[in-house]
């Protein structure tokens, strides 16, 4: 029994090749029974049969093994092991090799931790009900039946539910049986085509829908809770327009009869991709046309168009193991701005794609990054790795690979990977082949370096004796030295798009001739490269001067303000020279290039109110001249035929305003959430500006002051709508009242705020952060029996240890944990750790620049 305790992976006797599942809740006393039937393919003689189980009872004489000769052996020894989730099966005699049933009976609960099978909570005509759900990814299913629970043991799954007659129940194919008995039904399904277990879905509660068809037959539908279902026609059309999207990209048709998209109210995740039966939040799944922003409608677009994208890739398709999980997300999230920028070209969401390779850098230009290709060892260690590795840099090297081999070839070597491993799983090295087939490139070579190391350069650029001088490093966000090299796509262009040249750097340092009469080099061009570029000044200077003329593509303006923030942080810039480069971007108008500039910002003046707090008040006034032109510009009103990207702009203007303390802003906001009260439909306060005046509101919250802050929980516990519920989450901690900040921490653990939504009650003011911290530690208990078994654990983690800065604080939090691991949080606390340190270090170097104060003053008080 011992040979089978502490592995990774399951011992290879057996493989399931059919499940029979048979499940029976009972949503009154939240518990479940069921049955299974696993045949299996026995490949070699044994005594022994392992699979996976968790928090589940299984009675011993519920378990059997039937031969394909019909002969029956009973287990003499059955062993749950707890900390590795499997269940040892031990037989007297050997099991013969072929064919055989393994049938397993078995009990469990449905449990509240939003995984396995568990229980939502919903009202329906008043009264709480509660819905029974299943989430599986990555590895949950064991925690619903006893199972061969890895990505690998694909099996088709045949499934029967015995549910309550008057409610809805959905699985993963559609009904093909069912049969009343008084109060209750039996339903039964068509049996699946060959999957894995992570992606067997059930639901069974109230629900409304909405419906359409695809062009060839596909029925697709929308459930939402009864009342809502309005609010699905949205991610309906994009369902259907996607669909259509894929068949034609990947040149393979989807595969089941039906689609159903379900909104579900207790979600811990955004959605999850279940084949043929996809589960969201309902934030991700449900557009309200009076009550939703445009980033709403933005967000079910892009979340709909991803987890569709997995319909082929990850489910049609799948990783061979968690240590390929990239090849799912990555692929997914890339795929899905393809297929926005195909419904929606208005939104440039091409150029919004640049805010999800800025998340994957800040995270990669850590020491505790881990590469895009990550060894597991345990299951607990795979929730860790859904991260912006494994799915925005993911996506950003398939976005520079795709730049580099050209859009038809890959698009092809996509097509011909998917036919090649449909219903089957496979590897990194698989994508690769199939790409350097059709491109006659090196794909492998090119791409180890990028999956298999954590970390990316920063290629420093200078001019030399007529020659360009490239030279590569490892970046890291500390400053430190790293020693990884890459090879590296340059692309280049010189004082006009026109002018192109690309090459790959493939050593330390390089050079190329520079052309005459120049006027400006950008590096990186469109930043389809994942990696930093670093510009001798001269260089910087012509750059910024290309900026103030408009002659930067929206992307490269981006690139070169984000590459300035990072190497500033760093301490390999002065934030003088960042805090320059920034009034360049004063007549900017595109909303993603805006978006990072506020962003910038607000790090900026908090990382300021640390290093210098005589200069923070001055830094604000810069910053509110900066965003005035575009306030000015777009004003509180939406404007007739507007777009979608100025809707979105306007919210986050206005929000960025208000946090600066502008006071025309905070009045105009204040008198509009008034008229908002008095009429929640009142033009003066439409959703793509409701953020902005909450957020004002409770600007001028205190404990002695509070009125604000009662009529937005008024707001909250009035509305029905998650989206809005959100909204005002995200906004309640940006008062600066510590004593009110500790309300709204208490009312975040309360019934009121679900289990998934706490998170976004983190966002805090700075004057927020040491009260945060103390209740933090006051509540880590209930904290980690709450949320500890899931990946939410980590947002709690690194939203509240992140923002601090300085070397006493990262040693207290370090002394804090050392008594309380939890294997689930162990590389989120080393992350959240290394940022103190990096802040701490950078305002050091901020107190440390000589001119800083001489150089704020006059561009605070500078006359545009």
């Amino acid at each position: 029994m011992d040979q089978f305790v502490g592995k990774p992976r399951l011992p290879k006797f057996a493989f399931p090749k059919r499940y029979d599942i048979r499940l029976k809740p009972d949503l009154v006393a939240c518990t479940f029974a069921g049955t299974v039937s696993v045949s299996l393919d026995v490949i070699e003689p044994t005594c022994f049969l392992v699979l996976n189980s968790a928090d589940l009872s299984v009675h011993n004489s519920s378990v059997s093994f039937t031969s394909s000769s019909s002969e029956v052996f009973q287990p003499c020894k059955l062993e749950l092991v707890e900390q590795d989730e499997i269940l040892v099966l031990e037989f007297p005699d050997k099991l013969p090799v072929g064919l055989g049933v393994l049938a397993i009976g078995f009990e469990g609960t449905l449990n509240d931790k939003m995984k396995g099978f568990y229980r939502s909570k919903y009202e329906h005509n008043g009264e709480k009900k509660n819905m029974a759900v299943t989430q599986f990814e990555p590895a949950d299913a064991r925690r619903c039946f006893p199972c061969w629970d890895e990505p690998a043991c694909k099996a088709t799954f045949k499934i029967t539910l015995d549910v309550p007659a008057d409610l809805v129940a959905l699985s993963n194919m559609p009904i093909v049986d069912e049969e009343v008995h008084g109060d209750l039904k039996t339903l039964h399904y068509q049996e699946s085509p060959i999957m894995s277990t992570y992606l067997v879905a059930v639901v069974i509660g109230l629900f409304d829908y909405v419906e359409d068809h695809t062009s060839d037959g596909v029925k697709v539908r929308v459930y939402c809770q009864v009342g809502k279902r309005d609010q699905g026609k949205f991610a309906l059309h994009v369902a259907v327009k996607t669909l259509e999207l894929y068949k034609e990209y990947f040149d393979t048709p989807y595969t089941l009869p039906k689609l159903d998209m379900i909104a579900i109210p207790d979600f811990a995740a955004g959605a999850m991709e279940n084949y043929g039966l996809v589960t969201y939040r309902e934030t991700a799944l449900l557009y309200d046309e009076q009550h939703s922003a445009a980033v709403n409608k933005q967000r079910v677009a892009t979340v709909v168009a991803h987890e569709l994208a997995h319909q082929w890739f990850g489910n049609l398709v799948t990783m061979e193991w968690w240590t390929h999980l990239w090849l799912n997300e990555g692929f997914a999230t890339w795929v899905s701005y393809l297929a926005t920028d195909g419904l929606f070209p208005e939104w440039k969401i091409w150029t919004q794609f640049l805010e999800e390779s800025t998340e994957g850098l800040r995270l990669d230009g850590l020491a505790e990054s881990h590469p895009i290709e990550v060894d597991i060892n345990h299951a607990r260690e795979i929730d860790e790795i859904f991260d912006a590795i494994s799915y925005r840099k993911g996506a950003s090297v398939i976005r520079m690979l795709q730049s580099y081999l050209g859009a038809e070839v890959f698009q092809k070597s996509l097509a011909a990977y998917i036919k090649k491993h449909a219903c089957s799983n496979a590897k990194t090295e698989d994508l690769w082949a199939a790409l350097e087939e059709k491109s006659h490139q090196p794909v492998n070579k090119l791409m180890t370096s990028w999956t298999k190391q954590m970390g990316y350069p920063v290629v420093s650029v200078k001019t030399s004796g007529g020659k360009l001088e490239f030279e590569q490093s490892q970046f890291l966000s500390s400053g430190a030295h790293g020693d990884g090299q890459w090879i590296v796509p340059i692309t280049l262009c010189c004082g006009s798009y026109d002018k192109n040249q690309n090459f790959l750097l493939e050593t330390k340092s390089a050079s190329v001739d520079t052309p005459d009469n120049y006027g400006w080099i950008k590096v990186n061009v469109n930043q389809t490269g994942f990696y930093r570029v670093k510009y001798s000044e001269d260089l910087e200077a012509q750059l910024r001067h290309a900026i103030e003329k408009k002659v930067l593509s929206t992307m490269d303006r981006y690139g070169l303000l984000d590459d300035t923030y990072a190497l500033c942080m760093a301490r390999q810039q002065f934030l003088t020279s960042l805090l320059t480069l920034m009034t360049a971007y004063r007549e900017e108008v595109e909303y993603t290039v805006l978006s990072n500039l506020i962003s910038i910002s607000y790090k900026v003046a908090r990382i300021a109110a640390d290093a210098t707090p005589d200069l923070v008040s001055d830094i604000k006034r810069f910053f509110i001249n900066l965003f005035q032109y575009s306030a000015e510009k777009l004003g509180w009103d939406a404007k007739p035929g507007e777009s979608h990207l100025e809707a979105m702009l306007r919210g986050e203007i206005l929000t960025v305003l208000a946090v600066f303390g502008h006071d025309l802003t905070l009045q105009e906001a204040c008198r509009r959430f008034d008229a908002f009260l008095n009429d929640r439909n009142t033009p003066l306060l439409p959703p793509d500006i409701r953020r902005a005046a909450y957020v004002a509101m409770m600007q001028n919250v205190s404990i002695s002051n509070r009125s604000g802050f009662d009529s937005l929980l008024k707001v909250y516990r009035e509305s029905d709508l998650s989206q809005e519920k959100t909204r005002i989450l995200a906004s309640l901690g940006s008062c600066p009242d510590p004593g009110v900040i500790l309300e709204v921490l208490n009312f975040v653990l309360s019934p009121e705020v679900r289990i998934q939504d706490a998170v976004f009650g983190l966002a805090v003011s700075y004057e927020g952060r040491e009260t945060t911290w103390e209740w933090f530690k006051g509540n880590w208990e209930y904290i980690s029996k709450t949320w500890g078994s899931g990946f939410l654990i980590t947002r709690f983690v690194s939203g509240v240890v992140s923002p601090f800065a300085s070397l006493e604080r990262a040693k207290e939090v370090e002394e804090f944990f050392s008594t309380r691991s939890n294997p689930s949080i162990t590389r989120t606390l080393k992350q959240s750790i290394e940022r103190v340190h990096i802040n701490a270090q950078w305002v050091q170097s901020i107190q440390n620049e000589k001119h800083l104060a001489e150089a704020v003053q006059e561009l605070a008080y500078r006359n545009y």
